[in-house]
């Protein structure tokens, strides 16, 4: 009789990309839950539901991405988007460009170097990697043609706006991480000038075509079905930020979070179900 063959190279690791990848959603969605909570029933440990959710949301995006991909290459394109924020972020609370003039608060957390929370480079990841998940599943139907590449980059880069959008009056006006001080521009959305909204996109564009390549699956792989992780931090994200809205009377914001989040949810499951 013959010996079991012995798993192939790939196949364990895949397994365990898997298991961290439930554990980390698991634990990613009961700090999200605490987190609801918290906004109508003050916790003593509300501190900590933010960093927990900031770094959860983080480490398991990276668990999903090594399901399919090989761990250096997912932890090279994270260096890559989180060092090139970080840059510009830096850049931007010193000089006052390209986001527009403001100052980070002690909410946000420590800084590192002086200049920059630490929270910010997790959070480039997770905006980035999410919403070109997200880019993906509603470009499902057209991955086999020849402009798929360039209109993944365009699509991730308007997703980041998107959740930028419904980001910023929850972090400035809700959990005050950082003060937009006043801009010679009159066009602003809740404080933020538009110019932030702009640089968001381009710096997008800027990072993803440094690590894009990193992310390309380059060896033949087994057919698999729609990846939902990313859609599902992606609307937990504007979720979170609506009801946040909500809970301190901003109510513009939560109509607009409301359309961006019913909107991408039909285009991303209209793709995946295609």
């Amino acid at each position: 009789m013959e010996k079991p063959s012995a798993p192939l190279p790939a196949v364990l690791p895949k397994k365990i990309a898997t298991v961290c990848h439930w554990l980390l959603m698991s634990l990613l969605v009961v700090a999200f839950a605490l987190e609801m909570a918290s906004f109508f029933q003050p916790l003593k440990f509300a501190i900590w539901l933010d960093v927990a959710l900031i770094v959860l949301a983080a480490v398991s995006t990276l668990a999903s991405l090594w399901r399919r991909l090989p761990l250096q290459n997912v932890l090279l394109a994270a260096l890559g988007i989180a060092a090139i924020g970080s840059v510009f972020s830096a850049f931007g609370a010193k000089m006052d460009l390209p986001f527009g003039p403001f100052i980070y608060t002690s909410g946000i957390g420590p800084l590192m170097f002086k200049t920059l929370p630490w929270p910010v480079p997790l959070i480039w990841v997770v905006v980035i990697l999410n919403s070109r998940g997200v880019a993906r599943l509603i470009l499902r139907p057209w991955r086999k043609t020849k402009a798929y590449g360039y209109r993944a980059i365009a699509l991730t880069a308007f997703l980041v706006l998107l959740f930028d959008v419904a980001f910023e009056p929850f972090a400035s006006r809700v959990k005050h991480l950082w003060l937009w001080l006043p801009t010679a521009l009159p066009l602003t959305w809740q404080g933020a000038s538009v110019v932030n909204f702009v640089s968001w996109t381009l710096i997008t564009v800027l990072i993803l075509l440094f690590v894009t390549p990193a992310m390309i699956v380059k060896k033949p792989r087994p057919k698999g079905g729609p990846d939902f992780h990313p859609l599902c931090v992606w609307l937990g994200g504007i979720l979170l930020f609506g009801t946040g809205c909500a809970v301190n009377g901003f109510w513009t914001p939560v109509i607009v979070d409301a359309v961006i989040g019913v909107g991408t949810a039909v285009f991303a499951l209209r793709g995946a179900w295609w």
